[in-house]
């Protein structure tokens, strides 16, 4: 209990649990459109924006948060050139985010370590600014998904009939790369970029496992993404772990667990 008394625990459990509902809940969307790697994509990108802003001396989530929502609009413009190929979209993006974050390293040896933080995740460096743009994320990132389920949905599952209908389909795509943009700058300096994906993925394999209905998944990711945050951070900070890490593998072993648990359920 005495880690509840330190301050930056205190951030990182509030940190977490915000990035807890926003991740899992983007990646529910992204899982159902065939479109989980784009976590990875603008993560890489993310990344190259973090070490310019260290180069420029400029907060670095803030250029982060700039180039994923760039490398955003740029994967819905390739993927809607190339559409029987819109994989190749996140294959691009992420080469070019890579080659530029690389050269960006190479240009700032002083700041490599901080960068490298980034890569990885350090939770228990949050500090109010952070929290603080967290938060703007998670408002925002909520109020827009509910203010358009009933949209988001008919994309989601059939992009070809919600065109039919007359949705506009482009603006919804740009608006849930956009939203994922903002979701990855935020959870980078959480679980890291090389983890990031995990983090939007993972809870919705398993809400997608364990779910009779879309709403039920809805529900599903966000508690189990909560409830692998939080514990994660808890053995993390008690075992004196790798917070990023720790929240990763308790993620997948929630998925284990939900993978017998239906093949159990359906014998």
């Amino acid at each position: 209990m005495d880690l509840l008394t330190f301050e930056f625990f205190q951030r990182a459990l509030i940190g977490g649990a915000l990035i807890a509902i926003t991740a899992p809940l983007m990646g529910l969307f992204l899982v159902l459109r065939r479109l989980a790697m784009i976590g990875d994509t603008l993560a890489h990108v993310s990344i190259a924006g973090v070490a310019l802003g260290f180069l420029i001396n400029v907060y670095p989530v803030v250029v982060g948060l700039a180039f994923a929502i760039a490398a955003s609009f740029a994967i819905e413009f390739i993927r809607r050139a190339y559409r029987t190929y819109a994989e190749l979209s996140l294959a691009i993006i992420m080469s070019g985010g890579i080659g530029l974050a690389s050269i960006l390293f190479t240009m700032g040896k002083g700041f490599n370590l901080d960068v490298i933080s980034y890569l990885f995740g350090n939770i228990y460096t949050l500090n109010q600014v952070d929290i603080g743009v967290i938060g703007a994320i998670t408002v925002v990132v909520l109020a827009l998904v509910l203010l358009h389920k009933k949209e988001l949905f008919l994309l989601t599952f059939d992009e070809d009939a919600a065109a039919v209908s007359g949705l506009p389909v482009k603006y919804f795509n740009i608006m849930l790369s956009i939203l994922t943009a903002l979701v990855i700058s935020a959870s980078i300096k959480t679980v890291g970029a090389l983890l990031v994906s995990a983090l939007l993925t993972v809870p919705a394999a398993c809400g997608l496992t364990l779910a009779r209905s879309f709403k039920q998944a809805v529900v599903l990711v966000v508690v189990i993404g909560e409830v692998a945050v939080l514990a994660g951070l808890w053995i993390a900070g008690v075992a004196n772990l790798a917070p990023g890490g720790t929240i990763v593998l308790l993620l997948i072993s929630v998925l284990i667990a939900s993978m017998l648990f239906r093949r159990l359920r359906g014998a």
